[in-house]
C-alpha cells in the first residue's frame, strides 16, 4: 500500500433485513473503520438485488465456444476481453481497490446464503481472482485481507468438536481455505456470534460491542495458518 494513502475496506453484506444483528455488525464496522479514517464501501447485495446465478447473460461479447457453454471457461476469456457484465466488473473493482474485504452473513445450511454463494461465483471468477497456475498463496488477490462475520442459529456448545453439529471449524474449511485463500487472500480468524436470536438483547449488544473492539486493533492482527491443521487439529 502506497505510503499515506488510508486503508480502503470493502464489506460484502448478505442480509434482507438492516435492523437484523448482521444489519448491526454492518453497521458499527462501517462507524469504527470510518473513525480510523479507512475509506469503507458497502456491497448491500439484497438491497443491491444483486443477481447470483451464473449464466450466459454474464458475457457480453461473442462466446470462445459458442457450440457448448462452459461457465468457468467463457468467464475466463470474457475477463481478459473486458466484456464481463457491468455488475461483475463493479464488484470486481471493489475487491481491486480494497485491502480488507468482510463478509457479513447468516450460516445458511453451514455455508453462506445463496445471493452471497453467487456473488463469489460471480466476481471470484479465473482471470480476475487466481488462474491455473497462480492460486493459494499465489492467487492474484494475495497481499489482501480477507475475514468472515457470520451469525448462527445453533450455540456455541453445538459448534464445538464434542457439540451435534462439529467444530465450527469444519465448515469454515470450504469458505476460509477453498475460496479465500485459494483466491490468495491472507485469512483473518471468523468473528461467529453464535445463536443472536436466543440471546437477550443485552447479550446481542455485547456481540456488537465486541465486533467494534476488535476491529480497533484489527490492522495489528496476524492470519490463520490457512493448512489442515488449524481446521482440523491433526
Amino acid at each position: 500500500m502506497p505510503p499515506g494513502r488510508s486503508k480502503k475496506v470493502l464489506i460484502v453484506y448478505a442480509h434482507q433485513e438492516p435492523r437484523s444483528l448482521n444489519g448491526s455488525l454492518k453497521s458499527v464496522a462501517v462507524e469504527e473503520l470510518s473513525r480510523q479514517g479507512c475509506s469503507v464501501t458497502v456491497s448491500d447485495l439484497y438491497a443491491m438485488d444483486f443477481e447470483p446465478r451464473a449464466t450466459r447473460k454474464d458475457i457480453t461479447g461473442a462466446l470462445s465456444n459458442p457450440a457448448q457453454f462452459s461457465y468457468g471457461v467463457e468467464a475466463y476469456e470474457a475477463c481478459k476481453k473486458g466484456a464481463l457484465t457491468r455488475d461483475i466488473a463493479d464488484e470486481q473493482e471493489k475487491v481491486r481497490e480494497a485491502d480488507l474485504v468482510i463478509f457479513q452473513f447468516p450460516l445458511y445450511w453451514f455455508s453462506v446464503p445463496a445471493i452471497l454463494k453467487g456473488w463469489m461465483d460471480r466476481v471470484l471468477c479465473q482471470g480476475f481472482a487466481f488462474d491455473i497456475p497462480g492460486f493459494y498463496d499465489c492467487g492474484f488477490l494475495k497481499g489482501k485481507l480477507a475475514l468472515l462475520s457470520l451469525t448462527t442459529g445453533g450455540t456455541a456448545e453445538m459448534y464445538s468438536k464434542t457439540g451435534v453439529s462439529g467444530d465450527f471449524r469444519y465448515f469454515l474449511w470450504p469458505l476460509q481455505h477453498g475460496v479465500l485463500h485459494f483466491c490468495g487472500f491472507k485469512v483473518l480468524a471468523p468473528q461467529i456470534s453464535f445463536a443472536p436470536e436466543l440471546a437477550s438483547e443485552e447479550e446481542r449488544k455485547g456481540m456488537v460491542a465486541s465486533w467494534a473492539r476488535r476491529l480497533q486493533t484489527i490492522w495489528g492482527e496476524e492470519p490463520i495458518n490457512c493448512t489442515p491443521p488449524w481446521y482440523f487439529g491433526q
